[in-house]
């Protein structure tokens, strides 16, 4: 997926942007919401960032509200939450869709890199992440996978 750092994203505070700064990292690329049960995750993610972070690794949240209308919040409340309550430091993106018509292109790119279960490419809860190699390639787990079960994913990405 040699062209993912080219689509276009949107930061939390409204800035048009791509991920291109992110080239050349391990990216862990998880939708994200405040109020789901897999809402804990956050911890798991943040340990995860923190620690491989000095390598080259980079978790990347996306809020989305189209599961059970999870993130309710605008960008200043999901950011507030995401630090607040825990002590979130990798970059929370704005609010995205990641199925329809109006999924972001760079769900879109994810998802046909690494369909799901019986090549289904559709996002089927929140806290679906996607291990972005260095390469460009692509491994979707699935919400129900902690975070901590991704270390020996993000080691091997790493290298």
């Amino acid at each position: 997926m040699s062209d993912l750092y080219g689509l276009p994203v949107r930061t939390a505070d409204g800035a048009d942007t791509t991920l291109a700064d992110y080239r050349g990292q391990v990216l862990l690329i998880v939708n994200v919401a405040s109020k789901c049960g897999f809402t804990p995750q956050y911890v798991g993610l943040e340990a995860l960032h923190r620690q491989f972070g000095p390598q080259g690794f980079a978790v990347l949240g996306f809020p989305c509200n189209q599961f059970g209308g999870q993130e309710p919040g605008d960008a200043a409340e999901i950011a507030s939450f995401c630090s607040l309550t825990y002590d979130v430091s990798f970059p929370v993106f704005a609010k995205v869709d990641v199925n329809g018509a109006d999924a972001a292109p760079l769900f879109r790119a994810l998802k046909k890199a690494a369909p799901g279960v019986l090549g289904s490419e559709a996002v089927k809860w929140n806290f679906t992440k996607f291990l972005v190699g260095r390469d460009g390639s692509v491994t979707r787990f699935a919400p129900t996978t902690k975070p901590e079960e991704l270390e020996g994913a993000v080691v091997a990405a790493l290298g």
